[in-house]
């Protein structure tokens, strides 16, 4: 008997959608998802959101920048020009800055700013603002005194929800079977949840299976998942 041909599959990058009627809301990101609504509000208007990766926040980044008009730059790659621009704008959303600040100098200045009222300011990190390592001590005084959102792990419901939610964007065929015997036996974080569907969409491609709990049990065992207890 021939074996059947593998097909290619490629690591192609997908574009969730980044409305706010698309983000997956339940009590552990609640408060995150009420912070943006309440932006406007803001004490000195400054706030950070902290998060594990793949938690979100870089959706809520963008749902806020519909919101605001906010500009956005990643904080490694922050500069001196980004004053102005952000000035101009109104608002800026200076993410992940727990890996990298270009110039912890500029991201002091705009906490001055926004503490003038002439913009709002939202950083977010997987790490408390308060920890992260800060050379200038102004700055590190600022961070540790902001606003701060948590956005927790996701629990069982929510964890839920997202396969579906992945799945659907990758437009995979999944029954209810498939997702009970996958809850139980992967790490309970967002990242994770991505990892594995990223895994099970090119197994299927590659060799053109459907869905099944077979497939899902090879993925799981391949990303050497540990569930959570």
């Amino acid at each position: 008997m021939t074996a059947r041909p593998r097909q290619l599959a490629f690591d192609l990058d997908f574009r969730a959608a980044l409305g706010r009627e698309d983000f997956l809301v339940s009590p552990v990101n609640a408060a995150a998802v009420a912070t943006i609504d309440d932006w406007e509000r803001w004490p000195q208007r400054a706030h950070a959101i902290s998060g594990p990766a793949g938690s979100g926040k870089s959706h809520l980044v963008e749902v806020w920048r519909s919101l605001s008009q906010a500009m956005r730059v990643d904080g490694a790659a922050l500069a001196e020009s980004d004053v102005q621009a952000a000035t101009d704008a109104g608002a800026i959303a200076v993410e992940d800055v727990d890996r990298g600040i270009g110039d912890e100098r500029i991201l002091f200045h705009l906490f001055n700013v926004a503490r003038e009222g002439r913009l709002a300011l939202l950083i977010t990190a997987r790490a408390l603002p308060g920890e992260i390592e800060i050379t200038l001590p102004d700055l590190r005084s600022r961070l540790r005194a902001m606003a701060l959102t948590k956005i927790e792990p996701p629990d069982e419901g929510l964890l839920r929800a997202l396969l579906v939610k992945l799945m659907s964007d990758r437009q995979l065929e999944v029954g209810p079977r498939v997702i009970e015997y996958v809850i139980p036996r992967m790490e309970r974080s967002a990242d994770a949840a991505r990892q594995f569907v990223r895994e099970l969409d090119r197994q299927a491609l590659a060799a053109r299976r459907l869905v099944t709990i077979p497939l899902a049990r090879e993925v799981l065992d391949a990303l050497e998942f540990k569930p959570e207890t």
